[in-house]
């Protein structure tokens, strides 16, 4: 483990991970590329963007017992964002741990968000392989500190969507979901494919239900590229 990811789990509380999961966790696929293809941190980013989602679910269904599916969908939606969870890495200072090919390096891809967000996922995906969903929970809620518990007792979120707690304006995403599920269809489910060069990539995604794509759309992250495709779905998608 180098210098900087050992102040970065100093910095983060963690009592245990295992030093090589953590740094493939902070490695990008830039400098992989650089280093003879490398371990990345793609793997674990996919581990822990669920055990996020599942963390912040589990919390927010315990804190409003009376609060229904669609205005917990929008909160989660909010906590688990891009910026939110960029954010969260810049507090902590990840950026400065990360590992980056030149190019991404120059680009000042240590304060993008995307690569934050991707980054602090995959550092929750490594200390839940090392440690177990009890202490990568306990970090996640670390994390999101305040933001995981603002506005969820607020009885205006109940009857008035976009009222403070009810996290804002629903995503393309969240949408999508609730329309399939009032529709009973399927849950959507998303392929992304990287095109470009790492320090510029280009993202295109697919939503497909029940097998069959229904939106497309391009982004300079997964999450973006997944929002535009969503909100293709929602305007154009045959949705029953």
């Amino acid at each position: 483990m180098n210098d900087a990811a050992a102040q970065l789990l100093e910095r983060l509380g963690i009592p245990e991970v295992d030093p090589d999961l953590l740094l493939r966790a902070l490695t990008h696929r830039s400098w992989a590329s650089e280093h003879g293809g490398a371990p990345h941190s793609e793997r674990l980013e996919f581990l822990g963007d669920a055990v996020l989602d599942l963390v912040v679910t589990a919390a927010l269904h315990a804190q409003d017992p009376v609060a229904d599916e669609g205005v917990l969908s929008r909160r989660r939606a909010q906590l688990v964002r891009e910026e939110t969870l960029a954010d969260a890495a810049r507090a902590v200072g990840l950026g400065a741990a990360l590992r980056l090919g030149r190019g991404e390096a120059a680009s000042g891809g240590a304060e993008k968000d995307s690569l934050l967000s991707d980054a602090l996922e995959a550092v929750v995906g490594a200390v839940f392989v090392t440690s177990g969903y009890a202490v990568a929970a306990d970090l996640v809620e670390r994390l999101l500190g305040e933001r995981l518990t603002s506005g969820v007792d607020d009885p205006a979120s109940r009857s008035h969507p976009g009222a403070v707690g009810d996290a804002g304006p629903v995503d393309p995403k969240t949408a999508l979901q609730e329309r399939l599920a009032a529709l009973r269809l399927p849950p959507p489910e998303y392929r992304t494919v990287q095109d470009g060069p790492d320090h510029a990539p280009i993202f295109r995604a697919e939503v497909l239900v029940d097998g069959e794509v229904v939106g497309t759309g391009e982004g300079g992250s997964k999450k973006a590229a997944s929002q535009v495709a969503a909100e293709h779905a929602l305007r154009h998608g045959r949705l029953g």
